[in-house]
């Protein structure tokens, strides 16, 4: 059972004898069992669902209405937890629990709390900017009444995390097909963006989902302290800015990933490679220190 296994522990498989290598990660497996953590943010996101129905009132107090928000500036922090309709909640209660399932058991109980606030809250801030930045552009005052909430700035968050950690697990999407892991943000970005133009309603969601991705690749990609590694951030390139997208957009991906390595990763860089040279040096003074006594019994023998 998830439960009796200590969640602290990342997840990986056994490696194989003459295999294991030193220094190297462990290797990322799907998770089996939906984990305590996130059945507990599943009832607090159906919670949240069932109280709007019974006090519809309570929306203005917990979802971001930006012409209120001055006044409530708690919205920001509670927004991603409100699910205003009956599809959204089950969506992503279903999608928390499928995706916490595999990153839960690597990260550990308290980074993964700590990704979902940031997240959630980086994204209510974002999205109440965008909002006064459209009705300034626009002049329409519904950018500004229109209730926004949801946790689907997050659920976007986890398909980063999951492009890290899992980039070739398959996700189902509709009936038999599916879509790697490692594909998966991009492709949310573009269905979101085509349909918000079919469904103009749905552009409000965009910029949620758009801000979600980019924190998360943000956070993971500079400042979390990888569980795997012990090192801060992942600065892998399959995991770079250029490889959220196909490769014929690198034209316009590479200078903005430059500038995010100039301006978040000049600094953290030397002291990974201090810290790898000194892995790879203890390591070779391990493996000279067994081997010194090898040497001295065989001389002894002869």
């Amino acid at each position: 059972m998830m439960e009796s296994q200590p969640l602290q522990e990342p997840t990986a498989t056994a490696p194989a004898a003459g295999e294991e290598t030193a220094g190297a990660p462990p290797a990322v497996v799907p998770g089996k069992e939906f984990t305590r953590t996130c059945k507990g943010l599943v009832v607090l996101l159906i919670g949240g669902y069932v109280l709007l129905q019974l006090l519809p009132s309570s929306l203005n107090y917990l979802a971001i209405i930006p012409s209120k928000t001055i006044p409530y500036v708690w919205t920001v922090f509670t927004a991603g937890y409100i699910e205003q309709v009956l599809p959204g909640a089950i969506g992503s209660s279903l999608g928390l629990l499928f995706c916490g399932k595999d990153i839960e058991p690597v990260w550990g109980r308290k980074e993964f709390l700590k990704f979902v606030i940031l997240v959630n809250s980086i994204c209510g801030i974002l999205a109440f900017c965008f909002a006064i930045g459209l009705y300034y552009v626009t002049g329409k005052e519904s950018f500004l009444v229109t209730p926004l909430s949801g946790f689907h700035g997050c659920l976007a968050g986890f398909l980063v995390a999951l492009k890290q950690l899992l980039p070739n697990l398959e996700l189902p999407m509709c009936f038999f097909w599916k879509i790697k892991a490692k594909w998966m943000p991009f492709f949310v970005v573009c269905f979101s963006s085509i349909m918000a133009f079919i469904v103009p309603d749905s552009i409000n969601f965009l910029p949620t989902l758009v801000s979600g991705m980019y924190v998360s690749w943000l956070y993971l990609r500079y400042f979390q302290r990888n569980p795997l590694t012990g090192l801060r951030g992942d600065p892998s390139d399959d995991f770079s800015f250029p490889s959220l997208f196909p490769a014929a957009m690198r034209p316009v991906t590479d200078p903005v990933a430059n500038l995010f390595d100039r301006m978040l990763c000049a600094r953290s860089r030397p002291s990974e490679r201090g810290e790898r040279v000194l892995e790879e040096r203890l390591a070779g003074d391990h493996a000279a220190d067994t081997e010194a006594p090898a040497r001295g019994h065989g001389t002894a023998e002869d």
